[in-house]
């Protein structure tokens, strides 16, 4: 079986999702977490009878769903050549981080007083650690996805946690393309368990100044990776 034909066949397992009543933005948040994971790449045409069959919806119904996507920056139409999921720019990572550093640093910092519930940020720590000791690093890089995730939730607003699922996906497509994920991902297990701790002792202050320092060396170390690999892409096209 190709890869293609196994990729449908794992998208066709998300039909059950949809309900009886599916709609574009059930659709759309299929394909979202789908780009997060990787199951579509950076680049990659998205076939609209591939996926609709796999689905089970309507083409307008999918249609719409790729509209969205498109407004969320995570897909691009091309005029006369289709819908391809989004090959991120420098400039883009750059944005990510600077969004990211606004919203979790005024998280953490409004976050009252302890104790705080932070039962799933430790599960996302120990997500990561288990993932590392097994050499999946892609695990590893969802684990990390998903501590980000879970201390954006410690907010307690959708509209936050609404925002940044789509920031966090785009950072995904920034992921997909870094050679070596295990360099990239690796020194920031300790940090999150450093973070997680800070916040499980009350100390929230420390915990956000872990958190910024740790993000602006994060968007340092990936622009750097990111930068080198779509330069050598380019190179190779030229």
């Amino acid at each position: 079986m190709n890869s293609g034909v196994a990729e449908l066949n794992g998208l066709a397992d998300d039909r059950a999702l949809l309900g009886r009543t599916s709609t574009a933005e059930r659709v759309s948040d299929i394909l979202r977490s789908r780009i997060a994971e990787g199951f579509f790449r950076p680049g990659q045409r998205l076939s609209e009878d591939s996926i609709g069959s796999a689905l089970g919806v309507s083409r307008n119904t999918l249609r719409e769903a790729f509209r969205l996507l498109t407004h969320e920056r995570l897909l691009v139409h091309e005029l006369n050549r289709g819908v391809f999921v989004r090959v991120l720019t420098v400039e883009d990572v750059e944005d990510i981080y600077r969004t990211r550093s606004l919203v979790q640093c005024a998280v953490v910092r409004g976050l009252g007083e302890p104790p705080y519930a932070v039962e799933r940020v430790a599960a996302a720590v120990a997500h990561g650690l288990r993932s590392a000791e097994q050499g999946d690093w892609k695990g590893v890089s969802t684990a990390n996805i998903h501590f980000h995730q879970e201390l954006v939730a410690l907010a307690g607003s959708e509209r936050t946690d609404e925002l940044m699922r789509s920031v966090f996906a785009e950072l995904r497509l920034a992921f997909h393309v870094v050679a070596d994920p295990r360099l990239l991902h690796e020194p920031y297990l300790a940090r999150n368990r450093r973070i997680l701790t800070a916040l499980q002792e009350g100390r929230r202050d420390e915990a956000e100044r872990l958190l910024a320092g740790y993000l602006d060396d994060s968007r340092d170390g990936l622009v750097e990776v990111y930068g080198r690999r779509m330069a050598k892409a380019e190179q190779q096209t030229d």
